[in-house]
């Protein structure tokens, strides 16, 4: 069973669905509405735990109405929550609009994970003891530099899914082993990818496509009724890093089956799929 340590981002997602996203100044009517725990930290924490790795979280949430259900949805997913603090303040938000195509747009307010500033003694015992550190930038960038430094200084592989895209410092891709991005990520991030060792593009329907010491190969998606894609990414992710020790093709599949898989329910932790149900799907 692999060891993965997150540390990044925890959310309330409020989702609305409608048929239509609206146009800059226009108001559309909406068909639902629901708040789902979320953020791109700790659904990858529960998707790499749902497919069968033992997970750590390092991340913070507020001392507001969403924290107490946020801290929930970690502990029953079974990962572990002894290094998620609790900070003064609201906890993070992402604000979501999907239409009935599935697509989706969202506006992410930090809140707490903007807090997680430092790491202490006990965070950093945490990313040495794991086989990997999971990361992503919804929180700051000089805390995740701290842990991505500390964890090649103590041989655990360094995942980064560098989203939102961002310009990074050289030391950062340094620290990198396996970068996950999209297709649209690949192409804001350019050359910087080129130093990484292993890098994933995600291609949505398409599957994902893989580039490393061994060369380079795609793996197809598989066919699903999609209803909504937030957390899809994130699924794949985890899942990617819970099946990293058995090599990149077996890591892939399972990955490209997992996300597609998320895409048939709303919202994005309540569609991260079983490690059995993945199994299932498996190509």
């Amino acid at each position: 069973m692999a060891r993965i340590a997150v540390v990044g981002s925890i959310n309330m997602d409020l989702v609305t669905t409608t048929e239509r996203r609206p146009d800059p100044g226009e108001t559309v009517l909406g068909s639902g509405f629901e708040s789902v725990p979320g953020g791109k930290g700790s659904n990858q924490a529960i998707a790499a735990r749902r497919a069968g790795a033992e997970v750590e979280f390092v991340g913070a949430v507020g001392d507001d109405v969403f924290a107490g259900e946020l801290r929930q949805v970690l502990a029953e997913a079974g990962v572990g929550i002894e290094r998620l603090r609790s900070l003064t303040g609201p906890s993070g938000v992402a604000s979501i609009v999907v239409d009935a195509a599935g697509e989706n747009s969202i506006i992410v307010v930090g809140g707490a994970n903007s807090g997680l500033s430092e790491l202490a003694a006990p965070d950093l015992r945490t990313i040495e003891e794991a086989d990997v550190l999971l990361c992503q930038l919804e929180i700051p960038v000089r805390t995740v530099l701290s842990a991505a430094r500390h964890a090649q200084a103590h041989d655990t592989t360094v995942l980064l899914n560098p989203s939102p895209a961002q310009d990074l410092p050289t030391e950062m891709w340094a620290a990198v082993d396996i970068a996950i991005v999209n297709e649209g990520e690949a192409h804001r991030l350019g050359r910087a990818l080129e130093t990484v060792p292993h890098l994933v593009v995600t291609r949505g329907a398409e599957g994902a496509r893989y580039r490393g010491p061994g060369g380079e190969f795609s793996h197809p998606g598989i066919a699903v009724r999609v209803v909504d894609t937030t957390g899809a990414g994130d699924t794949f992710t985890g899942v990617l890093a819970a099946h990293w020790h058995e090599g990149p093709e077996t890591a892939l599949a399972w990955a490209c089956t997992a996300g597609a898989l998320a895409t048939t329910k709303l919202g994005a932790s309540a569609a991260i799929p079983s490690r059995a149900e993945i199994e299932r799907a498996l190509p």
